[in-house]
């Protein structure tokens, strides 16, 4: 029997507030929380409660029959529980009902699984563990930041102990296979993937209310009757989209609540469709072929790649530098651990803040949210509407100068405690970064020129002893090799003077002003 798995991205970035260079230095407070609180509870009242008593309601109505699934940033359950408890007082509610599956992510909404293997890992089991506490669910299946994936993020995901991940059914990569299926990771067959039907999902997510489209006005019915044309082969429809498509995408007045809450009773009606959740397809499902990724895909614009987050300079460099802390924050949370347990050991033999420390980690993790590399974005076409939403600058360069100001100051932080002088015995002790040599030519070269130039004079000398009819003619030799070797000598001095400025200008980013 065919399945309807439906998938629901629950995030809200931690917003950066206008940090100016001067700030630099002097002020640590990083986030807008005004703005933060007036989204969050903006979202709350359009979308997450009433939406989330919609699905109860349909839960009570059908039973066992309804299900979706939902993956819920850490950083947005972390504003839940200081802005709006009521939206995690009615997430439990649906998790109660033994209907509702609460998927894996990163923490931060982050992109770690392209750069750093262990932060990615760490971020995973913080958002699990706190969505446990919240919510009071363990999480068995996986979906990475925005739907990323390749085969070797898929592998490790597989590494952690996940068997079941969510990803984009991307053109490029299907090809002329359908996403309907359950597949398989290319490098590890163990993982078993479910594919999103970008199609059908936009025309809720994107098209429902757009009266140029030829679909317009999109009801139950002629969405069902869209179903019913999928091969019968086929075995799982998978609509995933933003959970803000909701209310907030889709203002209410689109009727966008009232075509949920006809949906499943059209589908029973209309179809021999059923609903189930991603981890209960991992069980009955086998993969019918693997999907081959060599290079990361998303959800995201037109092209299902990684540009709407990286590949201009302002992305690259900002997310460079961000990643190039990470030994250094490694360090520094080990450190803080081991501070922790020397104090409640009471074993302590110096006073260090560790409340500093976790307070660098949390605005490590917020830093890392994708959010702020996706205000970066310079792509102002056919997608730019969607870029803009929820962006708080007028610019991509705006949204890099303010990021990268906050960054420097981290940095300020980071540099007061990432290698401290005095570190405890049972303490990690940092690894001093190995710097790569610098390639410079060695004066080595001038050193043969110059032992070539007294051979030579030396050899004249000799000469000029033993003949006196050719000493004229030696003397000329002997001052014409010492300009070729004095020129040879400068040249080489000159050249390496010059690589040797190149190779140190490489390593040293030129900033774009501040201001």
């Amino acid at each position: 029997m065919k399945s309807i798995c439906f998938y629901f991205q629950v995030h809200q970035p931690f917003r950066l507030r206008s940090y100016r260079f001067f700030e630099i230095g002097n002020n640590h407070h990083y986030f807008d929380d005004y703005q933060n609180r007036y989204i969050l509870r903006r979202v709350a009242d359009k979308c997450y409660l009433p939406m989330n008593k919609l699905l109860l309601d349909l839960i009570k109505e059908f039973g066992f029959q309804f299900k979706v699934s939902f993956s819920i940033s850490g950083v947005a359950l972390e504003q839940f529980k200081k802005y709006t408890p009521e939206v995690i007082d009615s997430f439990r509610a649906l998790a109660e009902t033994g209907c509702v599956e609460f998927i894996a992510e990163t923490y931060s909404h982050s992109l770690s699984a392209l750069r750093n293997e262990q932060e990615f890992r760490t971020q995973v089991k913080k958002q699990q563990q706190l969505l446990k506490d919240l919510i009071g669910y363990e999480s068995t299946t996986f979906r990475n930041t925005e739907l990323i994936y390749s085969n070797d993020i898929g592998d490790m995901v597989y590494r952690m102990g996940f068997d079941v991940m969510l990803t984009e059914g991307a053109k490029h990569v299907l090809g002329w296979k359908s996403p309907n299926y359950m597949y398989c990771n290319a490098q590890n067959p163990r993982l078993k993937l479910l594919l999103k039907n970008f199609r059908l999902s936009d025309d809720i997510a994107f098209r429902f209310s757009q009266q140029s489209w030829e679909g317009w006005p999109l009801t139950t019915e002629k969405f069902v009757g869209w179903l019913n044309q999928i091969d019968p082969r086929e075995e799982v429809v998978n609509l995933f989209m933003d959970y803000e498509t909701f209310g907030e995408h889709q203002w209410p007045e689109t009727g966008i609540f009232d075509f949920m809450r006809a949906l499943p009773g059209t589908v029973f009606g209309m179809s021999d469709f059923t609903f189930a959740t991603p981890g209960e397809l991992g069980r009955t499902l086998q993969p019918v072929a693997p999907v081959h990724v060599p290079f990361p895909i998303s959800w995201a614009d037109e092209e299902r790649d990684l540009t709407a987050w990286l590949g201009n300079d302002l992305q690259d460099d900002a997310f460079d530098t961000l990643y190039s802390l990470s030994e250094k924050m490694d360090y520094v949370m080990s450190y803080s651990k081991s501070m922790e347990s020397l104090t409640a050991s009471g074993s302590a033999t110096q006073k260090v803040s560790v409340d500093e420390l976790n307070k660098l980690y949390d605005d490590w993790l917020k830093l890392q949210t994708s959010d702020h590399f996706y205000y970066m974005c310079t792509k102002w076409f056919a997608d730019g509407d969607v870029h803009k939403y929820f962006n708080p600058y007028g610019t991509p360069y705006d949204a890099y100068i303010n990021f990268m100001n906050v960054l420097s100051d981290f940095m300020l932080r980071l540099s007061q405690h990432s290698f401290l002088n005095t570190i405890p015995e049972s303490a990690p002790v940092a690894e001093t970064p190995k710097e790569e040599p610098k390639k410079v030519v060695k004066i080595s070269v001038a050193k043969k020129s110059t032992t070539k130039k007294a051979t030579t004079k030396k050899t004249a000398e000799k000469k000029a002893a033993t003949k006196k009819t050719t000493a004229t003619k030696s003397k000329k030799t002997a001052a014409s090799a010492t300009k070729v070797t004095a020129k040879k000598t400068s040249k080489t001095k000159s050249t390496t003077t010059k690589i040797t400025v190149k190779k140190t200008a490489s390593k040293k980013k030129t900033k774009p002003d501040s201001e």
